[in-house]
């Protein structure tokens, strides 16, 4: 029978994801915009990071880009010194309603407007190096959270976290697993390699607006394609009594689109790192 067990387990192994959005997409956001920043612009980060030790958090490694991406979300762990920050990953913006970031972020305790926050703090010289590094490490990884469809729009469900579904045949899973995990590794794996320097003309189809035309251009993905593909229709219909199917179709009508926000915010994140560190 043990025999057996670890037959089945290694048999599905394939099947589950690498790594989720939550290190995966992150790590790739930040490595676009590290290939498409200046010579002294990357100098300038690294110099920053040599001042990890003082944030206090050593279990939480800030080596380089790919660490400083996830460092948000490793200090959650630590509920007592880091527990605020829990609701600056995301906005709640019902995409059954006119687009209102207002509501969604009535106090600041929402991604967009951190993003804006922590640009501004990392961009003033004045302040000490930790507090800097730490606007770094909230900023890269905001930026990544903001090009997640379901971190700007839900209906009523936590960005798709009580939606439930099977992925495939793989049972368990929610609307916001499935995009930050299972959806995000296959899209970002998949050739040509997504990371890489974008040419000039390529990066100013994309390389405008600011955080809060970024919330409703994410917003209007979740809308339009994530939850109408994952309910087959409505997405403002009657909320399904048993776990929605993401099939192969809904996987090949949504990836482009996942893709497409990475790579998007990795452009994004190289200009505001280019300013705030030149």
């Amino acid at each position: 029978m043990k025999r057996f067990l670890i037959s089945i387990v290694l048999l599905f192994a394939p099947l589950a994801p690498a790594q989720s959005y939550w290190e995966y997409g992150h790590q790739t956001v930040a490595q676009i915009a590290q290939a498409n920043m200046s010579p002294m612009a990357r100098a300038n980060m690294r110099r920053l990071l040599r001042a990890a030790p003082m944030l206090g958090t050593p279990a939480c490694a800030m080596r380089n880009i790919a660490d400083v991406s996830v460092w948000a979300d490793c200090i959650k762990g630590d509920r007592v010194r880091w527990g605020y920050t829990n609701s600056w990953h995301y906005q709640n913006v019902d995409i059954c309603k006119p687009f209102d970031l207002k509501s969604a972020c009535a106090d600041g305790n929402c991604v967009s407007a951190q993003i804006d926050r922590n640009f501004a703090l990392l961009s003033n010289k004045a302040l000490p190096t930790h507090v800097r590094l730490e606007a770094l490490a909230f900023l890269v990884h905001f930026v990544g959270d903001i090009h997640q469809p379901l971190h700007a729009g839900d209906h009523a469900d936590r960005g798709g976290n009580d939606l439930k579904t099977t992925y495939g045949v793989m049972p368990g899973y929610n609307l916001h697993s499935v995009w930050d995990g299972l959806l995000a590794d296959r899209a970002l794996s998949a050739a040509p390699a997504i990371v890489r320097t974008f040419a000039p003309a390529g990066k100013a189809a994309v390389d405008q607006g600011n955080a809060q035309g970024w919330s409703e251009e994410n917003w209007a993905i979740s809308k339009n394609i994530a939850y109408p593909r994952a309910v087959d229709g409505d997405p403002c219909g009657a909320k399904p009594a048993a776990p929605v199917v993401i099939d192969e179709a809904d996987v090949t009508a949504s990836r482009a689109a996942l893709r497409q926000q990475v790579e998007r915010g990795g452009i994004r994140l190289a200009r505001l790192l280019e300013q705030a560190l030149r």
